[in-house]
This record gives structure tokens, sequence and C-alpha cells, in this order.
């Protein structure tokens, strides 16, 4: 009887330490960004900024900027004309985005929002080099390349 007790105290423990992302390498303490190695063909370079104390990602910012650094989530003209035509806009795109990258510690489970699905893709590659850097405990900003752009000036590639 106190075999199967212990048993099953280690099996519950087992699972809670998978559960827990064991097996991912763990985040080193600091400030990380990532960001487009240029700017769009719309004059946007977008970016992640995490910060990451205790290893885990306690901020993130995810936005463009242009050659002036005004801020894309800032443009309410562009707000307003993406929201029509797309149902969504950068203000709400990039906090959905950054929050599901802080809610799950990882870009893997991150769903796409329909109308943002080019955002979506660069957002994941970014994602993707900023954790690197986390793990590595690289505070260099990372250059990423988006190649096979559209005519349209967006990366269009799988995950």
């Amino acid at each position: 009887m106190k075999n199967r007790k212990y048993a099953a105290l280690g099996i519950a423990l087992i699972v809670l330490c998978m559960s827990c992302g064991g097996n991912r390498p763990a985040l080193k303490d600091g400030y990380y960004t990532a960001e487009a190695e240029s700017f769009d063909s719309y004059g946007w370079k977008e970016y992640v900024t995490i910060c990451v104390s205790g290893g885990r990602i306690i901020y993130i910012e995810y936005n463009a900027f242009n050659v002036s650094g005004f801020i894309k989530s800032w443009d309410m003209d562009y707000m307003r004309a993406m929201n029509v035509l797309d149902g969504t806009y950068p203000n709400a795109y990039t906090r959905y985005y950054g929050g599901q990258l802080l809610a799950f510690q990882g870009a893997e489970k991150i769903d796409r929002i329909s109308g943002a699905t080019n955002s979506y893709h660069r957002f994941i590659r970014l994602a993707d080099a900023v954790l690197e850097s986390a793990r590595r405990g690289n505070a260099e900003t990372r250059l990423v390349r988006f190649s096979g752009e559209d005519s349209a000036g967006e990366s269009v590639f799988a995950r």
C-alpha cells in the first residue's frame, strides 16, 4: 500500500515537472531585443523586447517604428484604415501576440489573429530570436532578416 502511494506521488511529480517546461533551457535575467534587419516597403521596422527576471519573461514589447522613430501602434490613420479592411490593427495585434508570449513563455502555442497573419509570422521569427538571445544571455540587439517578401513587402513564409 505504501509503495503505491509513493509511486503515485512520483508519477504526479514527473507529470508536474514535464508540464512546467522542464526540458526548455532557462532564460537568463536581463533585457533582450530582436528587430528586423531592415525597414519593410511601408517604412516600418518591427521589434520585440523582453525583460526576463527569475528565468521568466515578465515584460514584453512588440511594435514597429519608422525612420523618424514614430511607433506604428500610435498611427491613428493606419489603425482606422487597417481595422476597416482587416478587422484588426497594430495596437490590438501587437498586444495580443505579446500577451500570448508572456502567458506561454514561448512562441509555440501562439494563435494567429485573422487580418494580421503576416505580422504573426514576423512576430514568431522575432520572438524565437529574442528567446534564443535570452537563453544565451546575449543582450546585444539581434537582427532578423526576413526573406521571401511578396510584392507588398510583407514576409511570406511558413513557421
